[in-house]
């Protein structure tokens, strides 16, 4: 007979937290499968047990409470001399941390949609006087259909009670990043710390990134309280502008600006869905990458830092005999000849000519403060060029940065070389020196103290 758990027969473990594992099982009366969050506590009653069993009888309670189709279900629960578990609803899904590194993240229209629902089900939730507490990527499942699940209510306060006498209330819980700024401050909180957390969410979904990152907790927590978040929309130039002030709204560290509940964040963002084009996304961003890939420009950086690149570019598929910078004019904005080719000239005279995978518009960019466009650069033909947003690289990863500054040097470099060659050839016969030369030095003493 395999393990049980009750009268629960386990099939497999799901997973693995700091406090409790989750199991697949099935139950015996129904046949269904269901997943059981077990805690253990040890004979012995210790600080960290009880407040363990704190945490365990508020998922509980709250949980049997709450009845919408993208919050998991709680069916039962026990607590037992040494240990305790509750039966919940399996949901055989991904939790959403899975797509949130740069080289995972889903389909934009895709990440409305699954915020748009998560929105309302946290709408729903306070209005039967419930606050999560600890929305964050771990704690949400999506299904097949790309139905969220929020689950883990663990850390949820009850509104309807006085947190001054409930003893499910714990100061300072929750996962810092997604913390709110209120909750840090440990003031009251009611339903906008759940949108905060979930505009954080949002933010990290779209652009592969926290809002706010740092090197330790307490610089973390001060950027939470006192600093402006980037926009999305200049770390993801292909975002569509009305999604800036969705983000910045949830993200807004004056409870009097933030979204009022759930239901106005998803009208907003029900406004910006019907703006987008469903479109294969998904391929064109793998045909992109594979196309990256080949080109020599991009072959020692690493996938992850590929797909970084893709975030922080556009696309322009640029007709023949058209000027792609003008010489005299400003800016910093530079590029890579993924195909087709250019014409490099300078006060009228060609300069040289540039083929895929070579770097366009690099001196302005690199130049710490001339900005003055030196030449001028003419497409030959139908031309794809690849356009890097300098503001959203700016706010990218070091690692990018680094490796962007790395190979546009070596290319300078490299065309310097080939200018050095093209000079000597216009110049005039070199004075030739002798190599036997002697050099000598007068050794001046020291001044004599005096």
């Amino acid at each position: 007979m395999g393990e049980k758990i009750g009268k629960y027969e386990v099939i497999r473990l799901l997973g693995r937290g700091a406090t409790a594992t989750v199991h697949l099982a099935r139950d015996p009366d129904s046949g269904r499968e269901v997943a059981i969050k077990l805690m253990r506590f040890g004979r012995e009653k210790t600080a960290m047990s009880r407040r363990l069993m704190k945490l365990f009888q508020t998922e509980d309670a709250i949980g049997r409470r709450l009845d919408h189709p993208n919050i998991v279900k709680i069916h039962d629960a026990a607590i037992e001399a040494d240990q305790a578990y509750i039966i919940m609803e399996y949901i055989d899904g991904t939790p959403l941390d899975k797509f949130c590194a740069i080289d995972s993240l889903l389909p934009m229209h895709r990440v409305i949609g699954i915020i748009f629902k998560c929105c309302l089900a946290l709408d729903y939730a306070f209005r039967q006087g419930i606050v999560h507490r600890d929305i964050k990527p771990a704690n949400i499942l999506i299904d097949a259909n790309d139905n969220p699940k929020i689950t883990d209510f663990g850390l949820a306060i009850n509104l309807n009670k006085d947190t001054n006498v409930d003893s499910t209330f714990v100061m300072g819980v929750g996962s810092p990043a997604y913390m709110s700024p209120e909750q840090i401050k440990n003031y009251p909180l009611n339903q906008k710390t759940d949108l905060y957390s979930l505009g954080v969410l949002l933010f990290q979904l779209l652009t592969g990134r926290l809002p706010f990152r740092a090197n330790n907790p307490a610089t973390l927590v001060y950027k939470i309280i006192n600093m402006d978040p980037p926009s999305v929309c200049a770390l993801s130039p292909n975002l569509p502008e009305g999604l800036d002030p969705v983000v910045r709204r949830a993200l807004e560290k004056d409870l009097y600006s933030r979204y009022r509940n759930g239901a106005e964040f998803a009208k907003d963002l029900s406004t910006v869905r019907y703006q987008i084009l469903e479109d294969d996304e998904p391929e064109i961003h793998t045909s992109h990458f594979k196309k990256l890939r080949k080109l020599a420009f991009f072959i020692d950086f690493e996938d992850i830092e590929l797909w970084e690149v893709l975030r922080v570019s556009v696309w322009r598929e640029i007709a023949g005999m058209t000027t792609l910078i003008n010489e005299g004019e400003s800016g910093s904005t530079f590029g890579v000849i993924v195909s087709g080719s250019v014409e490099i000239s300078g006060g009228g005279k060609v300069i040289c000519r540039l083929g895929a995978g070579e770097v366009i518009g690099e001196m302005a960019f690199l130049h710490p403060t001339d900005k003055t466009r030196r030449s001028t650069v003419v497409t030959l033909e139908k031309t794809l060029f690849l356009e890097i947003n300098t503001p959203a690289l700016e706010l990218g990863s070091d690692e990018v940065r680094e490796r962007f500054d790395k190979v546009l040097v070596t290319k300078v470099i490299a065309r310097l070389r080939d200018a050095n060659k093209v000079l000597a050839n216009l110049g005039e016969p070199a004075v030739q020196g002798s190599q036997n030369a002697i050099f000598s030095a007068e050794i001046v003493p020291p001044l004599e103290l005096l």
